[in-house]
Order: structure tokens, then sequence, then C-alpha cells
């Protein structure tokens, strides 16, 4: 994508059609890159990591319980496996007792 073809308004990037999302800045258990909006696993439990705008920092929550957040650090990430954005997922994958069925361990 062509720099010059996204848009900044109020310290926000935008482009037409796209969503851009913003790296944590932290890796994953096995070295991916971990952004905005992105599900993550632990076992077969997943979470969601977003940035909180009052609280001017990255935070993750349980998919099955939004309201319950904390503070995502290195220690959480290196925890984790990346599962995937939010906004690429189905809505099966998200749901989050829908894998507890299947015998893949992350």
């Amino acid at each position: 994508m062509r720099l010059n073809s996204i848009e900044c308004s109020k310290g926000e990037l935008i482009k037409k059609n796209h969503v851009l999302l913003q790296f944590t800045g932290l890796l994953d258990k096995e070295g991916d890159e971990i952004y905005d909006m992105d599900v993550l696993l632990i076992s077969l439990d997943k979470y969601i990591v977003f940035w909180n705008n009052v609280k001017n920092g990255w935070y993750f929550s349980p998919l099955s319980n939004r309201e319950n957040h904390s503070p995502f650090l290195t220690k959480d990430a290196e925890r984790m496996k990346r599962f995937g954005n939010f906004f690429e997922l189905s809505k099966d994958s998200l749901d989050p007792d829908g894998y507890r069925d299947r015998k893949t361990t992350f």
C-alpha cells in the first residue's frame, strides 16, 4: 500500500475500505507479531488485545467476558499463541467455546 494513500485524521490513520491495525510491540510464544484486535490463545481459551484510550495502554480480555481486562505485558504475550485477527476470523472461530471439542492444543 502506498503511504500517500493513507490519511491521518485526529491522530488516527485511515484508508478507505481498510482497517489499519497498530503493532503492540510484543511477540507471541512462537515469535509472531501481535497487533491490535488479535485473538490469542492460552491453551484453548481465547483472548483479544486492544488499545485502552482511557488508560493509555495495551490491554487484553477473554472473548467470553470483554469487561474483564488486564494490562497486556510481555510476560502475557510470551505464553500466548496468536490465533488470528478479529476482523479476519469467522464468527464460529470467535466463539469462546468453539474449539473446545478439537484435539489440537497450542
